[in-house]
C-alpha cells in the first residue's frame, strides 16, 4: 500500500463527524431507532439500508453472502433482516473498503465463522492505525477477527447462489482498496462508495482516496453496466445506469473547473469563494457533504498530485 506523505487539507471535521458516514466510533452514536429496509431486487438479491453505507446481500443454498456490514451495533438487525429473506446462514462478507459505516460490523461476524474478503488495502488499513485528516481522528487497529481473510490484488471472482459475482478493484478512488461488485445474473452492481447517488462524495484524502480516482472508478462501473443495470450505491438509493451517468459528468466538470483554477494558481479560498460547482448544487448538495466541503477536497486533491511534497 502506498504509504505517501500525509499532505495538508482544509478542516472539515464537525459536519463529517456529525454524520456517521465514514464511520465515527459506534459508542458516540446511539443505534436504537435505527430500522433495516430491504429492497429487494430479485434473482436472490437486495439491498439492505440502515444507518452507514448499503449493504447488498445475496441469499440462497450456498449461504448468504453480505456486501458490507455497517456498524457494529446493528449486527443483530442486519442478521434479522437478512433471516428474513432466507434461512440460510450468513457465510460470507465482502467488504468495498474500510470505512466503519462499510466494515464496523466484520470482528461480530469474523467471530461467528464467516468468512471476509477484501481488497489487499483493505486489510492493512483495518490491522494498523489509521489517522482521518478530513476529521481529525486517529482510528485504531481494528481486532483480528474483523481483518480479512482473503484478500485480493485485482479482483475475485465468486459463484454462489447461481450467481457469477464479479469483484473488481479500482485504483484510489474513495480509498486506496474499492472494490466494485457486480452481480452478473441479476444485473446488479454495488458500487462502494465510489459513487454516492443524487449527492457530492466524500474523497478520503488521508487513505489514498483522489478525484481522478472517483470518476475512473465510475467509469468503470459504467462500462460493466447494461441499460437495465439496477445499481447500489454506497449511499443513497438504487439507481438506473443514467443517473451514475449524470454523476460522472457533475464530477468531470468540477474537476477540469477546480484544475484550471490550480493551475492558474489560486488558492484554496479563492477557489471556494468562485464557487465552481454552483450549477450542480440543487440537485448534489442537499447530503452530509456541502458544496464548499465537496469543492476543498477536489481542490485538496488535485493539489496533493501537483505538489506531492506539500509545496505549493
Amino acid at each position: 500500500m502506498n504509504r505517501s506523505k500525509p499532505f495538508r487539507i482544509g478542516r472539515m471535521i464537525a459536519a463529517i463527524a456529525a454524520t456517521g458516514v465514514v464511520g465515527v466510533a459506534s459508542a458516540q452514536q446511539d443505534f436504537s431507532d435505527v430500522q433495516i429496509v430491504t429492497t429487494d431486487l430479485g434473482s436472490g438479491i437486495a439491498m439492505l439500508a440502515g444507518r452507514g453505507g448499503n449493504i447488498a446481500v445475496s441469499t440462497g443454498p450456498d449461504g448468504a453472502l453480505l456486501v458490507d456490514d455497517q456498524f457494529a451495533p446493528l449486527t443483530d438487525k442486519i442478521r434479522a433482516a437478512v433471516a428474513k429473506q432466507s434461512s440460510a446462514p450468513i457465510r460470507f462478507l465482502l467488504n468495498t473498503h474500510w470505512h466503519g459505516d462499510h466494515a464496523g460490523g466484520n470482528e461480530n461476524f469474523g467471530r461467528a465463522g464467516v468468512l471476509i474478503l477484501a481488497h489487499d488495502n483493505v486489510r492493512e488499513r483495518l490491522s494498523s492505525d489509521q489517522y482521518m485528516a478530513a476529521q481529525d481522528r486517529h482510528v485504531p487497529a481494528a481486532p483480528e477477527a474483523a481483518w480479512p481473510v482473503v484478500t485480493y490484488e485485482d479482483g475475485v471472482t465468486l459463484h454462489l447462489n447461481g450467481q457469477t459475482i464479479e469483484v473488481v478493484h479500482v485504483d484510489p478512488a474513495h480509498t486506496d482498496g474499492d472494490s466494485l461488485v457486480r452481480f452478473i445474473e441479476a444485473d446488479v452492481i454495488h458500487t462502494g462508495d465510489t459513487f454516492f447517488a443524487g449527492r457530492y462524495p466524500f474523497i478520503d484524502l488521508s487513505s489514498g482516496g483522489r478525484i481522478d480516482g472517483m470518476i475512473d472508478a465510475q467509469e468503470r462501473a459504467l462500462a460493466l453496466a447494461s441499460p437495465d443495470t439496477r445499481i447500489i450505491p454506497g449511499h443513497g438509493p438504487v439507481v438506473g445506469r443514467a443517473a451514475l451517468r449524470a454523476n460522472r459528468e457533475m464530477l468531470i466538470s468540477v474537476r477540469d473547473r477546480v484544475r484550471k483554477m490550480v493551475e492558474r494558481g489560486l488558492d484554496r479560498r479563492a477557489v471556494l469563494r468562485a464557487r465552481p460547482s454552483r450549477e450542480f448544487d440543487p440537485e448534489f448538495g442537499g447530503g452530509f457533504m456541502l458544496p464548499d466541503r465537496f469543492v476543498g477536497l477536489v481542490y485538496d486533491s488535485l493539489v496533493a498530485d501537483r505538489y506531492p511534497e506539500g509545496k505549493i
